[in-house]
């Protein structure tokens, strides 16, 4: 699979360290650079990319007023980057596909990229375009001896890393799954599950409270009293989420 990708952002350094992270891809085969938001909306209505990294503020023409100039059929996949977190709620509100914040994580920045293959790949797989519904898993099959359970991704409350495998955390039971994290996340619906630390994923509808932290971590206190730390990085995409599920 080969991408073509579309960098928008008015900071000649910021375009280049995103240009910097994409040359160690083998399948980003093409790169293409505006330094404003009339450029990009110009070359997205002349040859549409398969992903768009856009900067949410630009002088003249935001990343915001861009997406929002183009029918909601023809906007390309899109990362939000941005120096400011209280963009977070409008990024979910235009359905951009992930959201990262200034100074960019490399970690953060992979998982991005890997999340816009999987949806290339599955808007691909149905060429007459469109907004095609995305094909989340419902249920995992974990092992119980010599059974076989099937767990409901609403049974979830939370997932966390554990080596080669996930940890299913399902009313106070542990299940474990022969799956790293990062595909796992791939799998899951965005809309009910969001990443909050490099080893942990949580549910949405589980999150009873988060308390911050002088690091600006911050604690999370889920329904049935488990703690879980969400790492700053994660944090303003976890409070978006929220906002837009209607939990916060």
């Amino acid at each position: 699979m080969s991408l073509h990708v579309l960098v928008a952002d008015d900071e000649p350094l910021a375009r280049g360290g995103v240009r910097a992270r994409l040359a160690s891809q083998a399948d980003i085969t093409r790169v293409d650079e505006c330094a404003d938001g009339y450029a990009a909306l110009a070359a997205l209505r002349a040859l549409p990319p398969d992903l768009l990294f856009i900067d949410v503020q630009m002088p003249g023409l935001s990343g915001l007023d861009v997406l929002e100039a183009l029918p909601h059929e023809s906007r390309p996949l899109t990362v939000l980057l941005t120096a400011y977190e209280q963009f977070a709620l409008r990024a979910f509100e235009l359905r951009a596909l992930d959201y990262l914040l200034k100074p960019i994580d490399d970690e953060r920045f992979a998982d991005a990229l890997d999340r816009a293959r999987q949806a290339v790949a599955l808007r691909r797989g149905h060429p007459q375009g469109g907004q095609v519904a995305a094909r989340y898993a419902t249920r995992f099959q974990v092992r119980l001896g010599h059974r076989v359970r099937l767990v409901q991704a609403g049974e979830i409350d939370w997932i966390e890393a554990q080596g080669d495998y996930v940890g299913l955390h399902v009313g106070g039971q542990l299940h474990l799954l022969r799956e790293t994290l990062q595909r796992l996340a791939a799998r899951l619906d965005p809309a009910c599950f969001v990443r909050i630390h490099r080893s942990s994923i949580v549910r949405l509808d589980r999150v009873a409270e988060m308390q911050a932290l002088a690091n600006r971590d911050h604690l999370l206190r889920l329904r049935d009293g488990t703690v879980l730390r969400a790492s700053r990085t994660y944090v303003d995409g976890l409070r978006a989420a929220l906002l837009a599920h209607g939990s916060a």
